[in-house]
């Protein structure tokens, strides 16, 4: 893997059954995301976006092929040593939420980072992937704009609040990689540019980010867009 890369994959495939039938989801899939490069990638529904996302977040294991972020290798690895590198090197934002829903939004922070920093001292891996130190919950809470909004739960949030602060958790340990799936899929135009500044702000402090979108506003600020058609990337 090349220093320059924050995110890569080499020769995905993923397989599903359900019963005699096979799915094959991603057929040999390899991407690279480079430090501050944002990528998006888009297709139809059915094409293996979200399967391979999850393969790269190490929430799935592929059946062949390896991902590798900000060099270390995610797949093919117990279930600790991969929540331990999601934890440390990956920032992720799925359509779901990344909050916890009784906790408050800096106390949302507070625990990524929190359990980011029990996992290093595990390990005794004291780096910082993405080259700068941790933003305090506040700092991040600023950046996004949620500063009055700190002690709210996120039932107590507007959709645009929640998608900035997925994000200030998503980045809150400056991961090597960014993985987003459709952060801006149900917010209005405004909303939806002020995400992706945010997330542009991200990628220019080093972070690698890939974005799986329908969105043509999000592929437009994108550096490349790789497109996925049956589990394949195509022309």
């Amino acid at each position: 893997m090349s220093t320059a890369d924050a995110l890569q994959c080499t020769d995905l495939y993923r397989f599903f059954r359900a019963g005699d039938e096979e799915t094959l989801a991603l057929r040999g899939v390899s991407l690279r995301v480079g430090r501050g490069e944002t990528v998006a990638v888009a297709g139809p529904s059915g094409s293996g976006k979200s399967t391979l996302l999850n393969c790269l977040a190490g929430l799935d294991e592929p059946a062949g092929g390896a991902v590798v972020v900000g060099g270390e290798q995610i797949s093919h690895r117990p279930e600790s040593r991969r929540a331990r590198i999601r934890s440390q090197r990956l920032g992720i934002l799925l359509q779901s939420g990344n909050l916890v829903a009784h906790l408050s939004v800096r106390d949302n922070i507070r625990l990524a980072q929190a359990a980011a920093r029990r996992r290093s001292a595990n390990t005794q891996d004291q780096s910082h992937p993405a080259g700068c130190r941790s933003r305090t919950p506040e700092e991040l809470l600023d950046q996004v704009g949620l500063t009055s909004r700190a002690t709210a739960i996120p039932t107590e949030l507007s959709g645009g609040e929640l998608a900035r602060a997925g994000l200030a958790v998503a980045v809150s340990n400056n991961p090597d990689a960014l993985l987003a799936d459709e952060p801006t899929g149900e917010l209005d135009g405004t909303t939806e540019r002020l995400v992706l500044e945010l997330i542009r702000d991200r990628a220019a402090r080093g972070t690698g980010v890939l974005i799986v979108t329908h969105s043509s506003v999000v592929m437009r600020i994108a550096d490349r867009v790789i497109r996925l058609h049956d589990g394949r990337i195509v022309a």
